[in-house]
């Protein structure tokens, strides 16, 4: 009974510190990805039969003088805009009937067909399926970009406050005060750019140019470079999620830390541009290693490592959130741009097709496709989950009830 009683405090527990949180930042969003999608398709002349926030049975919503329903669904975890013309919402199969009045079913008209999703150019049609993933990088931009004016962006000179005895950096040669300025050939500029370059790229061996300190505030103009493998381990966060990152051994001036903030808007943008850029870098890197094996598979998350994670950086004030917030949206983005059936990444793929070969594919590929698409979602979705259970602990808590 006491088994049970702190299964249900721990799942309430959950939901409501994380829960909240993540129920808000998905549903925005998803808000953000599927007006991309809603809103170039009308300026192509599309009609919208439905734009819903979540799936499954409507809660509430209302319908607009165009015809397009509105509505928040019970199941939080998604959304979807159904174009006319369209037989599900992932646009798979279409049908070129509709229902009569008299509830029998009739052929499209030619005025019909001039606003069906389906028989557009491939061209709008590809312009659709992007714009949903596209508008995901806007908004990561757009928010970062006010952040960075607002507040800041987060700087510490790239040098070598401390040195930890035994590290490979140590082993390597870095000296106190060595200020490093360059990585593999990419211009260093902040400590925490070497801090994520490092952390992505394990224990691969890493060369560094750095400038060695020649007194105060002074460094020889000739760079020392210096090749260096670091240390890989795996870290577990408060939660018990596992983490593969690698360690040089290297701490940052802590007291340099600032806020650094742009002078206008421009220069805003382009450092927000970039983050969006690193972080997308960064993920596709993480997705390789685990693919080749250099990274466990045990750290690909689902919903419940999102929420966790949600409900930590809400409790860490507003600017972590949004900063969460934006990173998020840029892997939305990014995930949905990856070439697997359902996803828009897979849509695009197909339209590519279309456009090379002057026709659609044969629709029993495309339902095939789709299908073998929907397997992939399903056991990527279900695999994470799992790691989510079982790094929360929560199989251990199962199984002590059953057994």
């Amino acid at each position: 009974m006491e088994i049970i009683q702190n299964i249900l405090q721990s799942s309430w527990d959950f939901i409501s510190g994380y829960g909240g949180p993540f129920i808000l930042v998905l549903s925005v969003l998803v808000f953000v990805h599927e007006f991309g999608h809603y809103y170039v398709a009308r300026r192509n002349g599309v009609k919208i039969e439905t734009f819903s926030i979540g799936f499954g049975p409507e809660l509430f919503g209302r319908t607009d003088k165009h015809g397009t329903r509105w509505k928040f669904s019970l199941i939080p975890l998604g959304g979807y805009v159904q174009m006319f013309g369209d037989v599900d919402p992932a646009s798979a199969r279409h049908t070129e009937e509709v229902k009569d009045k008299k509830g029998g079913t009739r052929s499209l008209t030619a005025e019909e067909k001039k606003v069906a999703f389906f028989a557009k150019p491939v061209g709008q049609r590809a312009a659709i399926v992007f714009a949903g993933p596209a508008i995901n990088y806007l908004f990561a931009i757009l928010i970062l970009s006010v952040l960075y004016i607002t507040q800041g962006q987060p700087f510490t000179p790239p040098i070598a406050a401390g040195v930890i005895d035994g590290s490979p950096a140590q082993k390597a040669g870095i000296r106190l005060d060595d200020k490093i300025i360059e990585a593999n050939g990419v211009e260093i500029r902040k400590f925490q750019e070497l801090q994520k370059l490092v952390m992505v790229n394990l224990n691969k061996e890493i060369e560094l140019k750095v400038l060695r300190s020649a007194g105060k505030n002074k460094w020889r103009e000739k760079p020392v470079t210096i090749k260096l493998k670091p240390e890989l381990r795996i870290e577990e966060d408060r939660f018990g999620f596992k983490h593969s990152t690698g360690r040089m051994g290297i701490t940052g001036p802590a007291k340099a830390f600032e806020m650094q903030k742009h002078n206008n808007p421009l220069t805003a943008v382009v450092a927000a541009t970039g983050e969006t850029w690193n972080i997308s870098r960064d993920t596709l890197k993480a997705i390789g290693q685990m693919i080749a094996g250099y990274r466990s598979a045990d750290e690909l998350g689902g919903i419940l490592r999102i929420g966790a994670y949600a409900g930590e950086f809400a409790k860490q004030g507003l600017i972590a959130f949004i900063t969460f917030t934006a990173l998020l949206s840029v892997n939305l983005g990014l995930i949905n741009l990856l070439p697997i059936p359902m996803l828009d990444g897979g849509h695009l793929v197909m339209y590519a097709m279309e456009k090379l070969r002057g026709k659609p594919l044969n629709e029993k590929i495309q339902e095939f496709a789709f299908k073998v698409g929907i397997a992939a979602l399903l056991a990527i979705m279900v695999f994470a989950t799992w790691n989510d259970l079982v790094q929360l602990k929560i199989v251990n808590h199962v199984v002590k009830l059953v057994f």
